[in-house]
């Protein structure tokens, strides 16, 4: 008996330790969805993967790059809200005082706080740390594949597209910056001109085709409210807890809103200590989780459309990489055709990309996108996901596609290689490696998607019936999660 009861107070004593040192290692800034800054991310693999299996000898040709923009200031939109949080905080507060309550657990914070960025009357625009994070990719990149940027620049030659939103054009110069630095001779620093091309806002379906794509923004307009609804019992029970550690009368919006303060202010000031500490590891992960099934429902696999309207894009980077092997093909000679081609857009350019590419998926989810098959919702925590906002399309969160030449005695004459943030990710389109046949990757990940052609599936139709059964989908799957999760009795998304 006594063996016994030492041993449950070992395993009491093991599981307290394990969680406190759960509770010291949790970084918040890597769950802060689309809002992580790069650098604090780029270096922790999402995947165990498998080692790079580029064959002896091939050379890189060509660089495909699309990269989301850098670290930005909260948009105009958001600004009010932060300022209306102060407004509410101070009714709260007063209404605390009216009702003679105790103030003693209100954080000290509360009674001075103003939004830092009251006053400013525009936003989004790249800040200091998005400018860095880009620059620095840029040296990085010309490090990494030293044979692709050893010629003299040529617009035709290095190729740099940006939507026309300034945060991406901006992230495209600091790229630039970075890529082409002591290349040229304007300042000590022997910086360099470049070119940066962009398409009209109103026509861009290659780098802002969600934009164009009108039935895109009507099942968007018309699935919105039922993610948000879903959104709500995890709200509500953060609510809850909140109004009792803190005995202030928080309503779901105010939680809402000090979520995104607390992203806002770790990801741009590097301030943990306040919003964030109103909430514990495990409800922020619970709120992690509720921005992710928003991303993956409303740009990501949750919907075929999300990313088959991002065809032209997969076409422009494969029509790229026909040209370099024809290049090779011809030997043409050095300086006469395109080695890079650089794009800078946003996450709804970079999430989508990344699902026709096949990433981030769970099992055998590949087979069921490929027969446009809906898919189950990232799991809840703690269970393990792959897809994370934050890993996914954190700021500066890019994808490149590395074209290889090789030996005639290779087992193809052409690989691509896949980069997720700097790093190899398995393509379940080829065995879950990095690499792939240049053939292969045509054949499984690019063609069953090149079907679809985007004025048939953006324009306009009179009925919708895969958008209008969508809120019945993400019931289902809230039923089934229900029925795989039997201790769960909170909301299954």
């Amino acid at each position: 008996m006594k063996k016994a009861a030492m041993a449950t107070l070992l395993l009491l004593l093991l599981s307290a330790l394990t969680y406190s040192y759960a509770e010291e290692t949790f970084d918040l800034r890597q769950h802060l969805c689309t809002v992580t800054r790069y650098d604090v991310v780029k270096d922790i693999p999402g995947n165990v993967l498998m080692p790079s299996t580029i064959p002896d000898q091939c050379t890189p040709i060509h660089l495909n790059l699309v990269a989301r923009h850098g670290t930005r200031a909260p948009t105009k939109k958001k600004i009010k809200e932060l300022n209306d949080l102060a407004t509410r905080m101070e009714v709260l507060l007063q209404d605390t005082k009216e009702q003679k309550l105790s103030l003693q657990k209100v954080p000290a914070w509360f009674w001075e706080w103003k939004s830092p960025w009251k006053g400013k009357l525009t936003g989004g625009e790249l800040v200091r740390e998005g400018e860095e994070e880009q620059y620095n990719l840029g040296i990085r990149t010309r490090d990494k594949f030293p044979q692709l940027f050893n010629e003299d620049y040529h617009p035709d030659v290095y190729v740099i597209k940006a939507t026309q939103i300034p945060r991406a054009s901006a992230s495209a110069v600091a790229f630039g910056m970075g890529l082409f630095s002591g290349t040229g001779n304007l300042g000590p620093g022997r910086d360099r001109a470049f070119a940066v091309t962009s398409e009209s806002r109103a026509s861009d379906i290659v780098l802002r085709f969600h934009d164009c794509c009108q039935n895109y923004k009507v099942f968007r307009k018309n699935q919105e409210p039922a993610v948000h609804k879903l959104k709500e019992p995890i709200l509500d029970e953060i609510t809850n807890a909140l109004r009792r550690r803190y005995e202030l009368n928080f309503t779901r919006q105010d939680t809402s809103s000090l979520w995104y303060l607390c992203k806002q202010e770790a990801s741009l000031l590097n301030v943990t200590d306040q919003a964030c500490d109103l909430f514990t590891p495990s409800e922020i992960s619970s709120l992690e989780w509720t921005d992710d099934l928003e991303l993956f429902t409303l740009k990501g696999y949750g919907n075929a459309l999300n990313y088959q309207m991002g065809v032209p894009l997969l076409e422009d980077v494969v029509q790229s990489m026909e040209q370099a092997i024809k290049a090779k093909e011809e030997g043409l000679a050095p300086g006469t055709y395109e080695k890079a081609r650089m794009r800078f857009a946003h996450a709804e350019t970079l999430l989508p990309f990344s699902c026709l590419l096949g990433l981030f998926l769970e099992g055998s989810d590949f087979e069921r996108i490929q027969k446009e098959q809906p898919l189950e919702l990232p799991p809840k925590p703690p269970q393990r996901r792959n897809w994370r906002g934050s890993e996914v399309a954190p700021f500066a969160g890019n994808n490149m596609l590395v074209l290889y030449s090789c030996p005639d005695n290779s087992s193809s004459k052409y690989f691509v290689q896949v980069l997720h943030n700097e790093r190899p990710v398995p393509m379940p389109g080829c065995d879950n490696s990095d690499v792939c046949p240049y053939e292969v990757f045509k054949e499984r990940i690019v063609a069953p998607h090149l079907k679809h052609n985007y004025n048939t599936l953006c324009n306009l139709k009179s009925e919708e019936p895969e958008q209008m059964s969508l809120t019945s989908k993400l019931s289902e799957m809230l039923r089934s999660q229900r029925s795989n999760d039997p201790q769960s009795t909170k909301v299954e998304l």
